[in-house]
């Protein structure tokens, strides 16, 4: 399975590598580090034949768009595909009253959520000029999720503001061909279904939640999006780290040290990895790529040597045998499709 082979996104009728960068490292996520580090990451993929480039305003507030244009401003604009979010504005301020949580040495400007038709089309307008770009290719709504608003009710309020207004001013920017595809990066599956359900979008993408260690989607979601010609983009393959490392002590699962349970979970699928001489991080990154819907995988670096290492584990060949046992084992949800 090779990074740089292309798969249809859904019937937006885009071209995007199976291995796509995403850009939240970027915006200097959990640690800080340097404009040419950045750029060589960037470019390091381009490189190894990665052309999918995913980012957000709210990626270090600004700072991952900065770095991810700058890095591709000297590439053809048609050979690679980019994509960005709306849904939240940047509003500077005094760095001294701002807190940007996990994003270190952030530029200087505040989050305001705003999902209504005039907000998206400021946000797009904004994101091109810190991409330094006349276009980006997929646009999508960024956390419509519980995880984000805190409640259902909320949500559900945000959604029905979004579908109001920020939702039709995405179809106007399709329509026109300022972008090529529309739709919604979260991290929770039943937001992307509501959304799904409601609007007529071109591609999610889903982060942590169709992964290894978690195939609820197969359930609902994944059967509408195929009904639909709906393409999903994956992001969190290795679940906030643990299907990247294994079970060693101070794995991360969704953004949080792992339970018992599933660090117990894990070293079941480290056994059958090594009785079939399967690295663990390209069976979490091969997986998606095993369901029709799904287009590409998006992973997260920042640096130079996570590129190299990405790509060298994608590649492999994963025996039919190793997801069979995982089914046998009772690892791997009986029906889902494998690689």
């Amino acid at each position: 399975m090779q990074p740089g082979d292309t798969r249809i996104l859904g019937k937006s009728g885009l071209a995007v590598t199976q291995l796509g960068f995403g850009g939240a490292p970027l915006g200097n996520m959990y640690r800080a580090f340097s404009d040419a580090q950045a750029e060589a990451t960037v470019r390091g993929c381009y490189e190894a034949g990665v052309r999918l480039f995913d980012t957000a305003p709210l990626y270090g507030f600004g700072l991952s768009e900065h770095r991810v244009g700058a890095a591709l401003r000297d590439q053809p604009r048609d050979s690679f595909v980019l994509s960005t979010k709306v849904g939240r504005l940047l509003k500077a301020g005094h760095p001294s009253t701002l807190d940007h949580g996990q994003f270190e040495s952030s530029l200087p400007f505040a989050e305001v959520y705003d999902y209504s038709y005039d907000g998206v089309l400021r946000s797009i307008e904004d994101s091109l000029h810190r991409l330094g770009t006349y276009r980006v290719d997929i646009l999508l709504v960024h956390d419509l999720d519980v995880w984000t608003h805190g409640s259902e009710q909320a949500r559900a309020e945000k959604v029905a503001a979004f579908m109001a207004g920020g939702y039709r001013a995405m179809v106007k920017l399709r329509e026109e061909g300022t972008v090529k595809a529309i739709g919604a990066g979260v991290n929770e599956t039943k937001a992307c279904q509501d959304l799904a359900e409601q609007g007529d979008f071109d591609c999610f993408l889903l982060a942590g939640r169709y992964t290894l260690l978690e195939q609820a989607p197969l359930d609902a979601f994944l059967p509408l999006c195929e009904r639909r010609n709906i393409a999903l983009l994956i992001g969190g393959a290795y679940n906030t780290g643990i299907l990247a490392t294994g079970a060693v002590e101070g794995a991360y699962f969704q953004y949080s040290p792992a339970p018992p349970e599933i660090m117990e979970r894990v070293r079941r699928i480290e056994a059958v990895s090594a009785r079939h001489g399967v690295r663990l991080p390209t069976a979490a990154l091969q997986f998606p790529l095993g369901h029709p819907v799904v287009a590409s995988v998006v992973v997260g670096m920042r640096a130079p040597d996570e590129v190299t290492t990405n790509v060298e584990v994608f590649a492999p060949d994963v025996p039919a045998d190793f997801w069979a046992e995982l089914k046998q084992e009772g690892l791997l949800q009986q029906d889902a499709p494998t690689p």
